[in-house]
């Protein structure tokens, strides 16, 4: 519409430049002074006429052009054409330009007026548009609301967005467990790692606390069986002895079975009559065991290494030798000095017994010593040796029978009478002499002091 528009009116313009023939033969050019300029002026004048958006309103709407409006009032093309060809004779370049201007002038404005007119009722289309697409999804939110009430909708969308919400949490609740069992076990292992380690402290500490105490019943049972050994030195109770009185008291309680039916009771009875027994055999001769070196019983010394004499201008004889050695074969009471000397720290004594016996154990005593003066004369390592002798035997032969029955040491720690048990075989020879042979003494080296000597066993016969 606009292109037809500008269109139309550069024809009029033209037409109005070109001069027309008039119909008397005369051309309408007679004019003042004045009158080029006046043709520009007019003709700038009905361009902006023509592009004014009133005209535009009344004629482009209405299907009529500018330039019949124009005439409608006054009818000026006889004036236009003249003045149009005058201003071409005179300025036609310029006249074109201003034309063309004109033209595009108008054009911009018609289309910035129609852009304005439409964007008005575009904007009015759009408001209504929105409008109602609100009020139906309003509508639309409020029968869904209305459905969901009634329970004829299920919100699948937002269940399953629920359940992802869920499972989402789900997942971190999980995430969160896995850690804190992670950090349970690093804990547990920990827990369970000290546990161990305290767990082998106290076992370490447990064995050795039973290590030591190990120790200490070792070292108690050892004191136990040296202490048993002592008690078997000294002939305290023997075995065949104890079964004798344990028979006896069964046959007196008239019991047939084994030591477990005796009661506490009946022990203590074993003990007591031990205890007199006991008493009853040391009040006889100081050990309870009988001596057959005794020399009021037949024993007596037949030989000896030199004797100790105490005053070099006296001349022993031989009863009076004799008679010293007859000391060592009884009792001493304990007295000081009551003793056979011998010269020197070493020595022998040879002693014939009252009759043949199977010897079991001797017995070495020497002074007490809460009553000696000096008991550096008392005989330390010694040796004990016997054989048999008939009566038609030479003493002197060498081909006799020596058997050693055993090595020994006096300790002057222990008691002063000191019991010794010999060495015992399956085949024990009847002996009737003794030989006792010391080595050293407890220090003096001038002699050697021995109190009493003894001699235990059993006759052949005897049980």
């Amino acid at each position: 519409f606009s292109r037809l528009y500008l269109e139309g009116t550069t024809m009029s313009v033209s037409t109005a430049a070109v001069p027309t023939a008039n119909t008397n033969g005369n051309h309408a050019l007679s004019m003042d002074s004045h009158s080029s300029q006046d043709v520009r002026r007019r003709t700038v004048v009905v361009a902006r006429k023509k592009a004014s958006p009133e005209l535009l309103a009344d004629g482009g709407f209405n299907g009529t052009s500018s330039v019949d409006k124009i005439t409608d009032k006054k009818d000026l093309s006889h004036t236009i054409r003249g003045e149009s060809v005058l201003g071409k004779s005179k300025y036609p370049l310029e006249a074109r330009k201003d034309a063309i201007a004109s033209a595009a002038a108008a054009d911009r404005q018609k289309k910035s007026g129609a852009k304005q007119e439409k964007a008005k009722w575009e904007i009015a289309l759009s408001v209504l548009m929105k409008l109602c697409l609100l009020i139906s999804a309003v509508a639309w939110m409020g029968q869904l609301f209305w459905r969901w009430q009634n329970g004829d909708l299920s919100f699948t969308t937002l269940d399953m967005e629920s359940r992802l919400s869920k499972v989402e949490g789900f997942k971190k609740t999980t995430k969160m467990l896995q850690v804190q069992l992670d950090i349970l076990d690093k804990k547990l292992g920990n827990e369970i790692d000290k546990t161990r380690r305290d767990i082998t402290k106290q076992f370490e500490d447990k064995g050795n606390k039973l290590e030591i105490k190990m120790k200490a019943l070792e070292g108690k049972t050892d004191k136990l069986d040296k202490s048993l050994a002592e008690l078997r030195d000294m002939g305290f109770v023997s075995k065949k002895e104890f079964d004798e009185i344990v028979e006896q008291l069964k046959k007196k309680k008239g019991l047939d079975g084994t030591v477990g039916d005796i009661s506490l009771d009946d022990i203590r009875l074993f003990a007591k009559e031990i205890v007199e027994m006991e008493i009853e055999r040391h009040a006889a001769d100081g050990l309870g065991m009988v001596d057959y070196a005794l020399a009021s019983g037949g024993g007596k010394v037949v030989k000896h290494s030199e004797a100790f004499r105490k005053a070099k201008s006296f001349m022993p004889s031989r009863n009076s030798l004799l008679e010293q050695a007859k000391k060592m074969l009884e009792p001493s009471f304990g007295q000081p000095g009551e003793c056979f000397a011998l010269q020197g720290s070493s020595g022998y004594v040879e002693i014939k017994l009252r009759t043949g016996i199977i010897p079991e154990a001797v017995s070495l005593e020497h002074v007490d010593k809460s009553v000696a003066y000096d008991r550096s004369s008392a005989p330390k390592d010694f040796q004990v040796s016997g054989w048999y002798e008939g009566p038609e035997d030479d003493s002197d032969k060498e081909s006799r029978v020596v058997t050693n029955l055993g090595e020994f040491s006096y300790d002057l720690e222990k008691n002063n009478a000191q019991t010794f048990q010999l060495e015992r075989t399956a085949d024990s020879r009847v002996i009737n002499m003794v030989r006792l042979d010391f080595c050293s003494n407890h220090g003096n080296s001038e002699l050697t002091c021995i109190y009493r000597f003894r001699v235990h066993g059993r006759e052949p016969g005897s049980p």
